[in-house]
């Protein structure tokens, strides 16, 4: 049986209305909605393929407050996890990647009692964040082949080995698809366009048979939950948190919050004179005449 990891991250949710800033321009993030990532989301839709098509079974991880069960909450609604794992102690706090890392790695060896993990997936980064260093470096410490920007992949279960579709972007060339093959384990992070796809009807059926039972169990996710300290994670507390973190923050420049000059008016449907005037200006601004 195929054991597959997946770590995810809580974010804040940047979407219109949910964001809250502090009065020098930062992020309010205690008032801010916090949501599982959205590039989380995906990995999570990758692992679930995986079980629908191979009968793989999924843990997943997060590094965070205890807040940060919200998103193994969402996580197994999405992939229908056996484990939730969440690493949390005061000790992480000020964590850079490569800190996280140490973390995330120790986090994936105690995952189904110390079995092998043969996938781990993530997303190719977080969007408040954006520096798509975590997965290479959890990679490294692993021991893992590191396939990123994967698009689609399979798994040939006889040979142990993945074959996958990764894009290749260059500076100054077009971006091209490459297509791999790695043997198991390898860590996977998943490109935003990445779809699965079931292409059966008995990999439908078992599909939504399978997110049922990720909805039922989100519920009570709790009973699926462990808890993870410094201690119980064996980490030498030099190399987790600040003290493990070798990142410098040279400046940090606030970036502006855009003005909006935006005006609501209601129109009624009834009176056809005020319909004409709004279906020209759409027309005009989706370049019309």
């Amino acid at each position: 049986m195929l054991n597959l990891a997946v770590i995810i991250k809580l974010e804040p949710d940047f979407s219109e209305g949910n964001v809250s800033y502090n009065s020098d321009g930062t992020l309010n993030r205690a008032e801010t909605k916090n949501i599982l990532g959205p590039h989380s989301a995906i990995a999570c839709n990758a692992a679930f393929y995986c079980k629908v098509k191979y009968g793989a079974r999924i843990a997943i991880g997060t590094m965070g407050p205890p807040i940060a069960e919200t998103a193994l909450e969402q996580a197994q609604l999405l992939s229908d996890a056996e484990e939730l794992h969440l690493y949390s102690d005061r000790l992480f706090a000020g964590a850079d990647t490569l800190a996280t890392a140490e973390v995330l790695k120790n986090g994936v060896d105690k995952m189904f009692g110390g079995n092998k993990i043969d996938i781990v997936f993530s997303g190719h980064r977080a969007s408040d964040g954006e520096t798509g260093q975590t997965g290479p470096q959890t990679a490294w410490k692993l021991g893992y082949t590191f396939l990123g920007n994967v698009i689609d992949f399979n798994i040939d279960l006889d040979r142990k080995v993945v074959i996958a579709k990764r894009l290749i972007s260059l500076q100054g060339m077009d971006t091209i698809i490459e297509e791999i093959e790695s043997p198991l384990p390898v860590f996977i992070t998943i490109d935003p366009s990445y779809r699965s796809n079931f292409n059966t009807v008995s990999q439908r059926l078992a599909a939504n048979k399978l997110r049922k039972e990720g909805t039922n169990q989100s519920k009570d996710y709790k009973q699926f939950l462990k808890v993870f300290d410094s201690k119980k994670l064996d980490l030498d507390p030099k190399r987790v948190g600040l003290p493990g973190s070798p990142t410098i923050v040279y400046r940090v420049e606030k970036i502006p919050r855009a003005k909006t000059n935006r005006k609501t008016e209601f129109i009624d449907p009834s009176n056809p004179n005020n319909i004409t005037p709004v279906t020209t200006k759409i027309i005009q601004i989706l370049g019309g005449k």
